[in-house]
């Protein structure tokens, strides 16, 4: 007992000057025997104290480099404080691509769908999976994404993280092991939170996930499903070739894994090879949306199912919204079918070059990689340089950032920021991009 109450004592004490102030964000700690020789306890009681601090959001541990102590102002990780302490300039933790050239687009599209014989179908509930017009449509969409599957293999929905959702909830059990990158879309991260899943960590390379790291976690490991962004990968923004590709879906297909492919922003790149769902229909569930293309207030998105997980994905469509909105998918499919979904992207994609070209010319002088297509990109922070801190200081001059933390599926993320691009106004975005530049050279180290 009194060994319990000396741990939670020191706990206690540490926890309250860090809250105070008393120890800035950013002082490193002793090390475990340091502070076990200056409290008169084990160090393994040193490490429980430690590891219950950074369970608090108090410090992190850095492999080499020591225990620090985490700024507490809230800006970074996965549930960042978007309220400002100051007026704000710019929001790049989130990307809202501008959506004033749609405007004409929905007036017509509402003014047409008014005047169609077809209204009172909107004020109807549809079928969990969508009716079999509206997934027909998508299907011939698909054909141009390299994808041929008869409508059947085509589940409407509310968007890709409802996509994920149902997808996880559908093929998945509490403690099923799901393989993804060190870094990955943070969407996934909190569905398999929810659920229960034990996220395994798959390192990466300068061109896309270690697949041999893969293929001995895999071999040494009951994965359940691997969940990948080949196209335009969030954050990190490689594009797999397609030799990479036909080796991840034959590591899947020896394992008996299940692949989750997400493009959410393969349109970006239309240079890409064909998606993991050709190499391994049989494995492969495609999931996208219209989220970055159309609107993000559009929740429309789709999956593509092997017909062996249809009955099990709908079911979970049901339990879950039971259908898609009727009035979106009327919208949606409308765009599609006519060619405005098209056209719009290719405006994105002229978009994303565009403004990726200021973020490359912006922070030249910084570790900043990006796919030239992509709507956002990585910044690698010169060292001493800390992710949290820097996200506060960017805070404080107005300016939203995402934070390597918000990514990451190990105990020990970099420090970087992902920077997206797509929300400020493009007319905005240099001089955003050079205070970035100049706040991080000009940190204190």
């Amino acid at each position: 007992m009194a060994g319990t109450a000396r741990y939670k004592q020191i706990v206690d004490e540490l926890a309250t000057a860090i809250r105070a102030g008393d120890l800035a964000a950013g002082t490193r700690l002793s090390t475990h025997r340091e502070l076990a020789r200056t409290h008169k306890v084990a160090v393994a009681t040193a490490t429980r104290v430690y590891t219950e601090l950074a369970a608090m959001g108090l410090v992190s541990g850095e492999t080499g480099r020591g225990t620090y102590v985490r700024d507490q102002q809230g800006f970074h990780g996965i549930d960042a404080d978007r309220a400002l302490p100051v007026a704000r300039v710019a929001d790049l933790s989130f990307n809202q691509p501008h959506t004033g050239e749609h405007i004409e687009n929905l007036r017509q599209a509402l003014r047409n769908l008014a005047g169609s014989g077809d209204l009172e179908s909107v004020l109807y509930q549809h079928p969990p999976a969508g009716r079999s017009r509206d997934r027909a449509i998508v299907a011939t969409h698909l054909l141009d994404r390299g994808i041929d599957v008869a409508p059947d293999h085509v589940l409407l929905t509310h968007g890709a993280q409802h996509g994920i959702t149902t997808v996880l909830s559908a093929i998945t059990r509490p403690g099923d092991i799901i393989a993804a990158d060190d870094l990955t879309y943070p969407g996934l991260l909190l569905a398999a939170r929810t659920q229960h899943l034990d996220i395994a960590p798959v390192p990466h390379t300068t061109t896309g996930p270690d697949l041999s790291a893969l293929e001995a976690l895999c071999s040494s490991r009951p994965v359940r499903a691997m969940y990948t962004q080949p196209t335009i990968h969030n954050p990190l923004g490689w594009t797999l070739d397609a030799d990479t590709r036909r080796q991840l879906a034959g590591i899947a297909t020896r394992h008996d894994c299940l692949i989750i492919e997400d493009a959410t922003y393969a349109f970006l790149d239309d240079t890409a090879a064909p998606p993991l769902q050709h190499y391994a229909p049989d494995r492969t569930i495609y999931l996208a949306s219209l989220s970055k293309s159309l609107a993000t207030g559009l929740r429309f998105g789709y999956l593509v199912t092997p017909q062996p997980l249809r009955d099990a994905l709908i079911s979970s469509l049901r339990v879950a919204t039971w259908g898609t909105n009727p009035l979106v998918t009327a919208l949606a499919t409308t765009w599609i079918a006519d060619g405005t979904l098209t056209e719009l992207e290719k405006t994105r994609r002229a978009d994303a070059r565009t403004r990726q070209h200021l973020a490359h010319t912006a922070l030249n002088t910084l570790d900043y990689t990006a796919h030239p297509a992509a709507y956002f990109g990585w910044l690698t922070l010169p060292p001493p340089l800390r992710a949290d801190t820097t996200a506060s200081h960017l805070a404080h001059a107005g300016v939203l950032i995402s934070t390597a933390d918000t990514f990451t599926t190990t105990p020990h993320p970099p420090h970087a920021l992902r920077l997206a691009l797509a929300t400020t106004a493009l007319d905005d975005l240099p001089e955003v991009l050079k205070h970035i530049h100049h706040t991080i050279t000009t940190l204190p180290t």
